[in-house]
């Protein structure tokens, strides 16, 4: 079961897909290093990080949730891992240790909103402060924390190329690939799918709404902890003011943009990527016009806003919208 789209109307992903061509042929016309090498580099590093991030959120929302917690779990995660090396843990056996906690914030948020049945909106929200207050105090003491000399080859790997491509646009299209078959080949794919769309039909049909319900966020903090560690494979740090961004809303706004429908059940992974592109060029160039960050926020939140009300009519909501695990 996958998005509902006419066989012969323009779709919101092809919409979108053109207006990145049209915008990345302006901003290389007409603003000046746009397409320079180093910035089509840092264009492609930071739509590689916004991209796993989709795909993660993705997940949750195709399944009929959210999760608000991802940015915190990537940043908050990553520190950790990077405090754990810096003392003297091997790298592998810290990275280890991230991959289970960011999987035990999975299981808590998944059993809060399966079986106490908070909205998810409500108990991702609440675990993201959760997580940063709990690592501030016990695990992270710095604002900023970097890749420690005993990891040192984690930054070559990360910005070394592969047949001529980044390594990072690699582990972009690798996860795009990894989630793709996820909802394409597998029975728990498939499931996600259907509960998504339409949750009484699932349990009707014997699905394990619950269970699946903890797997799609398990999935999704999992997939935020991967993309923290991409990261600071690139950069060589993770700063944990990070949290107090607004990625979370941009993260958001690539799956929304792209055509994931937030009444769930609708889009895949092509809506991730055409959303990620079109905002990582829109983002790069007002960067590079030096926009105030106040102004970008402006923007970036009236493209959401839009999005929503298209995404309100393409995929209009049903009766069913107002159950637990809906936004």
């Amino acid at each position: 079961m996958g998005p509902r789209t006419g066989s012969t109307q323009v779709t919101q992903e092809q919409i979108v897909l053109a207006l990145s061509v049209l915008l990345f042929v302006a901003f290389s016309v007409t603003l000046k290093g746009f397409f320079a090498p180093g910035n089509l580099l840092a264009l492609v590093q930071n739509v590689s990080i916004l991209g796993i991030l989709g795909l993660g959120m993705a997940i949750a929302i195709i399944g009929r949730g959210i999760d608000l917690a991802i940015v915190t779990t990537m940043t908050m995660m990553t520190a950790w891992v990077l405090s754990l090396a810096g003392h003297g843990t091997p790298p592998l056996t810290a990275a280890a240790a991230g991959f289970c906690l960011s999987a035990v914030i999975g299981i808590v948020l998944g059993v809060l909103i399966a079986y106490v049945e908070i909205p998810a909106i409500f108990a991702t929200l609440a675990m993201a402060s959760v997580i940063y207050g709990f690592s501030r105090m016990v695990l992270v003491g710095e604002d900023l924390v970097y890749v420690p000399p005993s990891a040192s080859w984690t930054r070559v790997a990360g910005n070394a190329v592969t047949l001529g491509v980044p390594n990072n646009v690699v582990f972009f299209l690798s996860f795009a690939a990894l989630v793709a078959a996820f909802f394409r080949f597998t029975k728990p794919g498939r499931f996600l799918l259907s509960m998504g769309d339409n949750p009484f039909r699932a349990r009707i049909v014997g699905i394990p709404v619950r269970p699946m319900i903890v797997l799609q966020y398990v999935a999704s903090s999992l997939t935020g902890f991967a993309a923290g560690l991409i990261m600071a494979m690139l950069i060589g740090s993770m700063n944990t003011r990070q949290v107090n961004s607004t990625m979370v809303y941009d993260v958001i706004l690539v799956v929304v943009l792209g055509g994931v429908g937030l009444s769930g059940g609708r889009g895949g992974v092509r809506n991730v990527l055409v959303g990620t592109l079109l905002i990582g060029i829109l983002l790069n160039g007002m960067t590079i016009m030096d926009v105030p960050y106040i102004l970008q926020n402006l923007i970036k939140g009236l493209i959401l806003l839009v999005a929503i009300i298209v995404d309100s009519f393409v995929n209009p909501r049903d009766e069913q919208t107002s159950q637990q695990g809906d936004i």
